[in-house]
């Protein structure tokens, strides 16, 4: 069986695959992110440890500005390398961990500091607001490098400002602390990185598999092929993928299923297809060039899979209009019927005429005048029946049916009232009819009811024509769906189980239908009725 195969793959020769570049932009993108959030949330860690770094310098500050006798040393001493404020002092600095603790007068002056050479010199950073009377938190640059400071006022008992009390904090200490809290951040998105990467690739395989490995390019191409093809084909095309939903149905495919919607995006049962295109996509054996009658179209069925590297993809279903060739061979079939009866007319009246010039040739005229009163009087058509495609049509069928070995004749109540308006689907229906029966009483009539024999019963009712047939044959088995598509009698089914489909669905187009009104019994076997309103040209219509 034909496979439908996916378009193949073509790239240029320095384009990247969609593929890669999704997982070359994705991956970019997540470690810029990631970059991103390390450097802000180094400069937020920094910034909190300043902030820490300052009022831990300023909580020093405050609490060495705080003991009593240091305002009282500093206005009655002398700034000494050794005095008692240079020693009280460094016993905080070791204390509390802190680059230097600085002690000075209303002057600036330093009476402490961890090098002993700068003990009386001047401060190098401005004291004016810690000497006026305010606390002071920053970020400098000292004698003694890059430091967080807090300076406070000194005061006397009295309240005077006599002096400052600074305090500095390394930032080799912040910037130790920040790189051991930066790495540990850089650890932790290590993992998220792999993660995102995970996921991007992941992402990027499940990509390719839903656009089938295809390249933009090629799907833009894909794209306007199937609209070229769909618009441009007049076959009808249906397709679902590998979960029954709709994926593709033409103009074409609708008009010859019967005009309704069929919604795409939808599982097959909720689509609005028919029941017999949701029968063709479920049979074990997918159809190939099968003929089918879905609504009022007689159409040719073929059932594809759809393969794209052993993946199954779905199943498309082409449909191909037949019913303009039905309709030809059903006229092909009424003219072949007509002509028949004619040279079976022909062939009876060259006899006779042969017959009738012998009496004459003989000098028998009374017998060539009684002769020819019989003929004037006997009818060579059926009783009741004028219109000449139903004329032909029996005529044939009552020869072919002869050659099977089968009685073929017209009930007494026949009567048909004038012409057939609708010739084609009037022999469609009763042709149908009376093949099937002459076909059950040549092949499964009992010995008890031989010869086989088929009587047909036709009946004008104003414009609408009542067919009726009865066979000799064994009848319908209980349960049989005959009016299923390929239900037949024969042994070899290709080919047949059609014509009581077709026969039915082409009465209930004109309003009529065809009945199984009695399965079979002890002394007949089945009876069918048709019944096709409007069909008839009655002489009380015109």
């Amino acid at each position: 069986m034909a496979t439908v195969t996916a378009g193949s793959t073509r790239h240029g020769p320095r384009s990247w695959r969609l593929r890669t570049q999704a997982i070359v932009f994705q991956a970019a993108l997540l470690t810029i992110i990631l970059l991103l959030c390390l450097v802000v949330s180094g400069l937020l860690l920094r910034s909190d440890l300043e902030r820490q770094y300052e009022q831990r310098a300023l909580a020093v500050a405050r609490s060495v500005a705080q003991q009593a006798d240091l305002a009282g040393l500093v206005t009655t001493t002398k700034p000494s390398r050794t005095g008692p404020v240079q020693v009280a002092a460094e016993r905080v600095r070791v204390a509390t961990g802190a680059l230097y603790v600085v002690v000075t007068n209303d002057a600036g002056i330093r009476y402490s500091h961890p090098t002993l050479s700068e003990v009386g010199q001047r401060v190098s950073t401005d004291p004016s607001e810690a000497l006026s009377g305010r606390d002071v938190v920053v970020v400098q640059q000292g004698t003694l490098g890059d430091s967080a400071r807090g300076k406070v006022p000194l005061r006397a008992a009295d309240g005077r400002v006599v002096g400052e009390v600074s305090v500095g904090i390394s930032m080799d200490d912040l910037n130790v602390r920040l790189r051991q809290l930066v790495l540990l951040l850089a650890l932790i998105m290590v993992p998220v990185l792999a993660l995102g990467m995970v996921g991007v690739v992941t992402l990027a395989r499940r990509l390719r598999r839903t656009t089938l490995g295809l390249e933009p390019e090629e799907m833009a191409d894909l794209l306007r092929e199937h609209a070229a093809v769909l618009g441009g084909v007049r076959d009808g095309v249906l397709a679902i993928d590998d979960r029954e939903r709709v994926t593709v149905a033409n103009d074409e495919a609708i008009r010859l299923t019967g005009g309704g919607p069929i919604v795409r995006g939808r599982p097959l049962d909720a689509s609005g297809a028919p029941d017999e295109i949701v029968e063709l996509f479920r049979l074990e054996q997918a159809p190939t060039g099968a003929l089918r009658v879905i609504g009022d179209r007689v159409v040719l069925v073929t059932r594809l899979p759809v393969r794209r590297d052993g993946r199954d993809l779905g199943q498309v279903l082409i449909l191909r209009d037949r019913t303009d060739l039905d309709e030809l061979g059903r006229e092909l079939e009424a003219t072949r019927a007509l002509t028949d009866a004619l040279r079976a007319q022909a062939h009876e009246y060259t006899n006779r005429l042969h017959s009738l010039a012998g009496m004459l040739h003989v000098g028998h005229v009374d017998q060539a005048l009684e002769y020819l009163d019989d003929l004037r009087v006997s009818a060579t058509r059926p009783d009741g029946v004028t219109d000449p495609y139903l004329v032909g049509l029996l005529t044939a069928k009552t020869a072919a049916a002869s050659e099977a070995g089968v009685e073929l004749r017209t009930g007494d109540s026949t009567w048909v009232d004038g012409r057939l308006r609708r010739p084609l689907d009037t022999v469609t229906v009763v042709a149908n009819l009376v093949d099937n029966a002459i076909r059950a009483a040549a092949e499964t009539t009992p010995a008890d009811r031989r010869p086989a024999r088929v009587e047909i019963t036709l009946a004008s009712s104003g414009e609408d024509l009542i067919v009726h047939v009865l066979d000799s044959g064994a009848g319908v088995p209980s349960g049989a769906d005959i009016f299923g598509y390929g239900v037949t009698s024969r042994a070899a089914a290709d080919g047949h189980g059609i014509g009581l489909v077709l026969a039915r669905q082409t009465a209930r187009s004109h309003g009529g239908d065809v009945l199984l009104v009695d399965a079979g019994g002890n002394d007949h076997g089945a009876v069918f009725t048709a019944r096709l309103p409007g069909v008839i040209n009655s002489r009380e219509a015109r």
